[in-house]
């Protein structure tokens, strides 16, 4: 298993990935990540968009997730998510529901930046959930 890193990617009530992989890119919050084997330990929020497995066992595998942590070691990933699907089971409706009452909830925020941020989380949550189910054929 040399050169290979051990993922998982769980969420509160199922483990969607226990895999090897060459190579695994991550939403953090501060923009995506690319982890390979052998990179520096680190722990990071993640926020909304997709995970992307390269390689291994794994082959090539996606799941939009949202809200988390991601604990990168030498040898091992593990993302820990409040919500992760793959791009099949995304239900592009409701995520255009939450895209709708993201807006809602931008336009009624007034001077509350706390709104604001709010807002903005629930809007890239969806749109990283549409952007997933559209791209699925890919």
């Amino acid at each position: 298993m040399a050169g290979l890193l051990k993922i998982r990617l769980v969420t509160p009530d199922r483990i969607l990935v226990d895999q090897t992989a060459d190579a695994v890119e991550v939403p953090a919050k501060t923009g995506y990540v690319e982890v390979l084997y052998g990179h520096a330990p680190l722990l990071a929020e993640i926020g909304a968009g997709e995970v992307r497995l390269h390689g291994g066992e794994a082959g090539h595998q996606r799941y939009s997730v949202a809200r988390g942590f991601v604990e990168v070691l030498p040898d091992r990933v593990t993302i820990l998510a409040e919500t992760a699907q793959r791009p099949e089971e995304i239900d592009t409706a409701a995520a255009r529901q939450q895209l709708e009452h993201g807006e809602k909830l931008w336009n009624e925020a007034g001077e509350d930046p706390e709104k604001y941020d709010h807002a903005n989380e629930v809007m890239a949550e969806a749109r990283a959930k549409l952007d997933s189910a559209e791209a699925k054929s890919s």
